[in-house]
């Protein structure tokens, strides 16, 4: 797939820097949506359907993690974050809402394009893998179409981070995934805190489903290498 079929949502207030990420994905053959307040953002992204959406937080009108809030509810589409912000508490709490990069001001046009591709290639894999509408294991059911994970019948409250973990071992399961792979496509950048981050996240779902240290029902742990969800006939 060409990258001129790839359309991209830039939700940035900054005239100047608008100005230069369009003239950069335009030139690189993407086709770029513009907006200028996170109400806007809204409307562009129901309307056009975008693949990719790049995203400033600190908009005008409201804070761009109402953005990642309200496209997450219905879509996985991939959000990069271009914001001023360098604080971990303001990169943590974006990516764990949903966002799959993030980059801070000021940036390279290198950096910004190799963001881009790894979101869309990550997208591409996804769409390729699509799982069927429905996961279950013994009295664990995930409903891909509500992001919805149930056991014995009740709703399993998890984040969207973890949420994104449980959905991606299930989509393949019976496969180890490594951390690696799970970060990258989970968080879309890899950091020295990432395998902590991934494995207080897993903690956490295994708590929620009620894995006590030993139970390997649902989620294999295979040290040092990764996890692996069983198979539905396992």
């Amino acid at each position: 797939m060409s990258n001129n079929k790839f359309k991209v949502l830039l939700v940035e207030d900054e005239q100047n820097i608008l100005n230069f990420v369009d003239t950069v994905l335009e030139s690189n053959g993407f086709a770029v949506l513009s907006a200028q307040t996170c109400e806007m953002g809204r409307v562009m992204f129901l309307s056009h359907n975008p693949d990719l959406i790049i995203l400033d937080l600190g908009l005008p009108d409201a804070d761009g993690i109402e953005l990642i809030r309200f496209v997450r509810e219905t879509s996985g589409t991939p959000i990069i974050i271009l914001s001023a912000r360098s604080g971990e508490a303001d990169k943590v709490e974006a990516l764990d809402l949903g966002a799959n990069d993030y980059i801070t001001k000021p940036f390279g046009t290198g950096e910004l394009l190799a963001r881009v591709r790894v979101a869309l290639r990550d997208k591409r894999q996804l769409t390729a893998s699509a799982p069927s509408a429905r996961f279950q294991l013994k009295e664990l059911q995930i409903d891909y179409d509500k992001r919805l994970v149930q056991l014995a019948g009740e709703t399993v409250a998890l984040t969207q981070t973890e949420y994104n973990i449980l959905a991606m071992l299930a989509e393949h399961a019976g496969k180890v995934l490594t951390y690696s792979a799970i970060i990258k496509t989970v968080w879309g950048y890899q950091d020295p805190g990432s395998i902590k981050r991934l494995q207080v996240n897993m903690a956490n779902i295994r708590k929620k489903l009620g894995i006590k240290p030993g139970d390997s029902r649902y989620i294999l742990n295979e040290l040092g290498v990764g996890y692996r969800m069983r198979e539905e006939n396992e």
